[in-house]
Formats: structure tokens, C-alpha cells, sequence
């Protein structure tokens, strides 16, 4: 046997071998693919053996219209779950405005949390299979119960935002407030999300074989890793400051006791407020019938007493028309509300009546005003929390309590923006903070945004320098190397085989 015999043998076994190891690669690879799609579509029998080729469309063309619902539904059930788990500090005053409205206690803002998160992490696996599917050049075709899925996440969605935004305005001010201790971690992890996404970003875009389809694809994306990587230079944090320009740590008063631990405005309330060194206790008082001054903030007794057994006529009364007799027949429950300020119509009087008595205001007005009416201290919400709105009182020694904080976030940023004391449910849990939970100074900060910055950058740039070099067809990295019994390229391997020279034994 000739030369040229023994070196067809040789290239026809060296070819078998190489279609050989393409299939086992390929039977190895599709269970992969089968277990997207079947997640995806519900095809767990069939799927695309055939990847979609280079300038070919991803998807069908309902598929494609339909694909921006399902960025959608993930963009807003983002929103409205850091929306509703940053309200956590105010889940007592939703679930009591449901309390009045329906007459029985129940934890509607745990619920809704629990089916805001269920739902985000539907809608997010349901993306995270479409970006996966798409990097293996793979057809999108969403199951309709999917379809259905995503709408209703998506309704969901803006009807939770839109009916807050109408009902209670006050959670978009809570949110940029959470935005000055969570930022610099949300710049983070939205980097990190950006640099994952520039794989399937990059694949596609470098197999479109027009240049406009490609400045599609690759514009956008750049556009908003770019802002990302500016973000950082208009965001704001009283928590990143330079080392000993902290102030004390605020005085902690007692909401009502010590309500968590305890049934609030009673004797063991306020001794558990005690026993965890609380600074203070406050409560709300009102008149009985016959002139007895009592503990009590709602207008019924039905939340924190067993009127409803006692007195089942008048549960709705107001607590002022009951005698002290007949409160002292109810059995006192747990919830309550404090409020601090006094009507400023009688501010004179007291002032003449108890010249000592501490005068505390519940809203803003000039220095001046304050120092002329002898008040100086402000009990304000915390949601129009201002650092430099405590500086500027705090100047003139006027001092500022913000209710109700009772989340560790919430009293972090309240200690860095300079508050000297908080109305606070959860003094037990608050009194153990001996330092804010995001404190860090401002060359730390820059570190860990340039830090980010670059390393993002250079992944970025390696996986789209992959890409660029692999769809360029080296021999290394080609995608279309060898011999793959699909599309075309078989018929290249066979056309190799007939140009070679026929030996005959």
C-alpha cells in the first residue's frame, strides 16, 4: 500500500474521530439545552437542535413582542419589592389602617411581602432561562401559562405601585431615604448584573452579520454601563464621612414601653424599657369622663382592650366618654401610637400654668418662631429626615426626635445624619447598635467604586474581546471548527473527502 493510501486512511480516521468527539460533545451538551427549554416552553421531549445562525432573528416575531413584558414584569416587581421591604419599619401602621378598616388584626404587610417576593422570583427565573437559552443560540418560545404568569406579575406590579403612590405618598420619601445607606451596594450588585449580561450581550452582537443590528444590540447596553459607572458622583450618604466626625449615638425613648415585648402603656411595659437602658418613655394621655388622666392614643378601645367582652355596645366609642370605673373593667391588650406635640393654642397656657414644662413642636418653622415660643426640641417623622435640617437646629440648641425608627437601617442613618434621639419599638434590638451599619469614609467609598469600576470594565472588555475573536473564526476558538454534522458543514467534510485522489488496491 502507497504512500498516499496510508495517508487517506489516516485523514479519514483523524476526520471520524473529530465528528466522533463533536457528537459525544454535542449528546453531552443537549440536556442542558433540553432542561432550559423544558422550564421555558415546557418542551421537555423536543427542543432546537439547530442554533439560530448568525443575522437570523432570535425569536418569532410574538415572541419578540411579547419579550419586553417579561423585562418589564422584572423591572417593576424589583421596584415594588425594595419598595415594600424597605416600608418594613412602618408594617404596624398598615396593618393597623387595615384593622380599622376590617375590624380584625392580621399581617397583611408580611403576606404582601411574602407574595411580592414569590412573585419576583418567578419572573426572574423566567429571564434568567431566556438570557441562557438565548447564549446557546436557542429560539425563545414562552409557554402560554407563562405568558399568563408574567401579566399578572406585571398587574400586580403597577397596581401595587400605583395604588402607594396615590394612598401613601410618604413611601417614596422612605425610599430615597434607604437610597442614602443602599446605594453603594445596589451600584454593586447592578455592575456585577451588567458585567453577567455582557456575555449573551456580546454573542449575539458579534454574530449579527449587519452593522446596524449590532449598534443595536451594543448601544443600549453601553449607555447604561456608562451611567452606571457615573451613578456613584451624585449620590449622597450622611453615613460616609470622615473618621470622628460622628456624633453620639441617639437617646432612645420608649414608644409606648417597650411594645414588643410587652403590652404597650402598662406598668411591665415600662419596666422592660428599663431593664434594656432605655433613655426615656413616652405615651399619650387622655381624659376620662370624670377627669381621670389615662394612657391612650386611638380613638377606640377595641385595638388594645377587651371591650369588645365588657362592653359590646360601645366599641366604637371614644376612649374620653367612658368613666374611670368602667375602664378600669377593661383588660388592656398591646398596640399603641405616640404623639408628642400639643396644640398650639394652649401653649400659653401651660407656659403660665407650669413655667418648667418641656415644650416640644411637631413640625417646621424658623429658629426664631421656636426660640420666641420656648420650644426647643422637634418631634418630627422620620421620613423628612434632613442632616442638614438637624445641623441648623441644633445650632440654635434646639434638638430633634424622629418616631417611629424601629428597623437597624433606619436608626444607622438617623445617627449619622445627627439625630439626637428616636422614638423606637424595638429598644431591645436598637440598644445593642454601638455603631452605624453603613459608616465608612469617603476615601473607603472611592476605593470600592473605582475598584468596581475598573474590574467591571476589564471582564467586560475580555468577554467581548472573546467573542470578537472566536466569531472571527480562529482555528482556537472558532465555533464552526471540525466537522459538526449540521447545517452545511457536513457537506464541507464530504467535499474534502471527494477532492482527494482515488487509490484503488
Amino acid at each position: 500500500m502507497d504512500r498516499r493510501s496510508v495517508a487517506l486512511k489516516k485523514l479519514k480516521s483523524g476526520k471520524l474521530k473529530v465528528v466522533r468527539r463533536h457528537l459525544l460533545q454535542r449528546y453531552e451538551h443537549q440536556p442542558f439545552i433540553s432542561c432550559l427549554a423544558g422550564f421555558y416552553s415546557c418542551r421537555w421531549k423536543r427542543y432546537q437542535r439547530r442554533r439560530t445562525e448568525p443575522g437570523q432573528c432570535c425569536c418569532k416575531l410574538w415572541e419578540c413582542l411579547f419579550f419586553p413584558f417579561l423585562i418589564g414584569a422584572f423591572c417593576l416587581s424589583l421596584v415594588f419589592l425594595y419598595m415594600w421591604g424597605e416600608a418594613k419599619n412602618d408594617y404596624i401602621n398598615f396593618d393597623w389602617y387595615h384593622y380599622g378598616n376590617v375590624g380584625h388584626w392580621f399581617l397583611w404587610s408580611v403576606f404582601l411581602l411574602i407574595v411580592a417576593a414569590v412573585l419576583f422570583t418567578y419572573v426572574t427565573l423566567l429571564l434568567v432561562l431566556a438570557v441562557c437559552l438565548l447564549s446557546e443560540s436557542q429560539q425563545l418560545d414562552l409557554h402560554w401559562s407563562h405568558k399568563i404568569g408574567t401579566l399578572v406579575v406585571l398587574a400586580f406590579s403597577i397596581a401595587g405601585i400605583t395604588v402607594f403612590s396615590k394612598l401613601w405618598k410618604v413611601r417614596w420619601k422612605v425610599v430615597r431615604l434607604s437610597f442614602q445607606v443602599t446605594a453603594p451596594y445596589l451600584h454593586v450588585g447592578a455592575i456585577a448584573a451588567m458585567v453577567l449580561l455582557s456575555w449573551p450581550v456580546a454573542l449575539h452582537a458579534f454574530r449579527m452579520n449587519r452593522k446596524v443590528f449590532q449598534a443595536i444590540i451594543i448601544g443600549p447596553y453601553l449607555a447604561i454601563l456608562v451611567l452606571l459607572f457615573l451613578v456613584p458622583l451624585g449620590m449622597y450618604s450622611p453615613c460616609i464621612r470622615e473618621l470622628g466626625t460622628l456624633g453620639p449615638k441617639p437617646a432612645l425613648l420608649g414608644h409606648r414601653g417597650a411594645p414588643m415585648l410587652a403590652p404597650e402603656n402598662t406598668e411591665m411595659s415600662f419596666q422592660k424599657t428599663i431593664e434594656h437602658r432605655g433613655d426615656g418613655l413616652e405615651s399619650d394621655v387622655a381624659i376620662s369622663y370624670d377627669g381621670i388622666p389615662f394612657l391612650m392614643h386611638d380613638k377606640n378601645l377595641k385595638r388594645t382592650t377587651n371591650i369588645r367582652e365588657v362592653f359590646p355596645d360601645n366599641i366604637t366609642q371614644n376612649p374620653a366618654f367612658f368613666s374611670w370605673d368602667a375602664l378600669e373593667k377593661l383588660n388592656a391588650g398591646k398596640w399603641f401610637l405616640k404623639v408628642l406635640w400639643l396644640d398650639n393654642n394652649l401653649r400659653s397656657y401651660i407656659q403660665s400654668t407650669i413655667p418648667g414644662f418641656q415644650h416640644i413642636t411637631g413640625g417646621k418653622a424658623p429658629v426664631e418662631e421656636l426660640l420666641r415660643r420656648n420650644i426647643f426640641k422637634r418631634n418630627l417623622a422620620y421620613s423628612v429626615m434632613s442632616s442638614e435640617d438637624i445641623r441648623k437646629y441644633a445650632q440654635a440648641n434646639i434638638t430633634t426626635n424622629f418616631y417611629v425608627i424601629s428597623e437597624p437601617w433606619l436608626f444607622s442613618l438617623a445617627w449619622c445624619a445627627g439625630a439626637h434621639s428616636v422614638t423606637t419599638n424595638t429598644i431591645h434590638i436598637l440598644k445593642n447598635i454601638n455603631r452605624p451599619l453603613f459608616l465608612m469614609t469617603p476615601k473607603e467609598y472611592r476605593v470600592m467604586w473605582l475598584l468596581t469600576d475598573v474590574v467591571a470594565a476589564l471582564l467586560i472588555s475580555l468577554i467581548f474581546a472573546f467573542h470578537w475573536w472566536r466569531e472571527k473564526g480562529l482555528a482556537c476558538c472558532a465555533d464552526n471548527s471540525g466537522a459538526v454534522l449540521e447545517n452545511g458543514t457536513y457537506n464541507k467534510f464530504r467535499t474534502e473527502l471527494n477532492d482527494l485522489p482515488m487509490v484503488v488496491a
